[in-house]
């Protein structure tokens, strides 16, 4: 076992899922707004090529569990700055936490230019 550790992680296959980002900023200590989200689900070669915001395809229950979830993620974590939480919905319209970005992506000015927030300079 690599690194003196036998464990094995099983993830679970989404099917066609729906790629959804979560835009936040963070001061540190626990206080996290999000700037609600982007479905960059039209990637080619694992490359985002559509981002739509706000996300199209989601209900106002799940688009508000998924908000919940990044600010609570990120304030028990002091995050501080701009980031990313990303997320995939599968078909039955269940989340499941991909990662944290803990930087500003390219696609930051599409939330950008539907908040009228400038990220960079806010962070």
């Amino acid at each position: 076992a690599a690194f003196g550790d036998g464990s094995v992680f099983v993830e679970r296959f989404v099917e066609k899922p729906r790629h959804i980002e979560v835009q936040i900023i963070g001061d540190g200590e626990g206080n996290v707004i999000h700037l609600w989200e982007r479905d960059c689900s039209i990637q080619r070669r694992h490359q985002k090529v559509i981002e739509m915001a706000p996300a199209w395809s989601l209900s106002d229950e799940l688009r508000s569990d998924l908000h919940k979830y990044a600010v609570q993620l990120t304030s028990a974590a002091k995050y501080k700055n701009a980031g990313t939480v990303e997320f995939l919905v599968d078909q039955e319209n269940s989340p499941y936490f991909i990662e944290v970005n803990p930087r500003i992506q390219v696609e930051h000015t599409v939330t950008e230019e539907v908040t009228g927030i400038d990220i960079v300079q806010t962070q």
